[in-house]
C-alpha cells in the first residue's frame, strides 16, 4: 500500500513536458525571490538566476534548493550548462518546507531538469536531506510563488533504475543512508 502511494505521488510530478528545459519565470516573482535570497546571504545563486533570466522568458513556479555561497563557488559551471545546473537544483512546483516534510524517506522526486531524481531522506526538520544535501535554511523565499530552501552542498545525482526497490533505513546518523545497489537484472 505504501508503494502504491509512492507511485501515485511520483506520478503527479511526471506531467509530460517537452524535452527542452527552457522555462519562463514571472519576472516579478523571480525578482522577489532573488531579493529574498540576497537578504538571507545566498548571493551566488541569486546572481546565477539573474544571468539565466536574461536568456529565458519565464512563467513557472518552482522550488529552488540553493547551495551556500562557499559550496556554490567550488564547482566550475560553464555558461552553456547554467540552465541545467539551476534546474537540477529545482522542483517543478512551489513547496514550502512544511510541504517537503510530508515526503517520507525514500521518496523519489523529479528535479526540474529532465531525467534527474531527488531521493528524500526525512528525519524531521533538523535532518532533512535531498540526495547528499541537507536543508539548512528552510523557506528562504517566502514572499513569492517561487519557493527556495538553503542547502549545505551542491546536489549530486545518482541514476535510479525504474525497477529499483526503495530502501527505507532508520539510523541515528545525521547523514543520509547509503544507497542500495540495484539488483542485477
Amino acid at each position: 500500500m505504501a508503494l502504491y502511494h509512492l507511485v501515485v505521488l511520483v506520478s503527479l510530478f511526471m506531467v509530460p513536458r517537452s524535452e527542452s528545459a527552457t522555462f519562463a519565470f514571472n519576472r516579478t516573482d523571480l525578482q522577489v525571490a532573488v531579493d529574498d535570497m540576497r537578504s538571507r546571504s545566498f548571493f551566488g545563486f541569486a546572481i546565477l538566476l539573474q544571468m539565466l533570466n536574461r536568456t529565458s522568458e519565464p512563467n513557472e513556479d518552482l522550488t529552488f534548493l540553493i547551495p551556500t555561497d562557499p559550496e556554490l563557488s567550488a564547482p566550475s559551471i560553464a555558461v552553456n550548462h547554467l540552465e541545467e545546473f539551476l534546474f537540477s537544483h529545482s522542483i517543478r512546483m512551489p513547496l514550502s518546507f512544511h510541504d517537503l516534510l510530508h515526503f517520507p524517506t525514500g521518496t523519489l522526486v523529479p528535479s526540474g531538469y529532465r531525467n534527474q531524481l531527488f531521493r528524500i531522506h526525512n528525519r524531521g526538520r533538523l535532518s532533512f536531506f535531498v540526495n547528499n544535501a541537507r536543508v539548512i535554511t528552510p523557506n528562504v523565499c517566502s514572499n513569492s510563488m517561487i519557493k527556495c530552501h538553503g542547502i549545505d552542498a551542491v546536489i549530486e545525482f545518482e541514476h535510479f533504475p525504474r525497477n529499483e526497490k526503495v530502501k527505507v533505513s532508520l539510523t541515528n546518523s545525521s547523514a543520509p543512508p547509503p544507497m542500495e545497489a540495484p539488483s542485477p537484472a
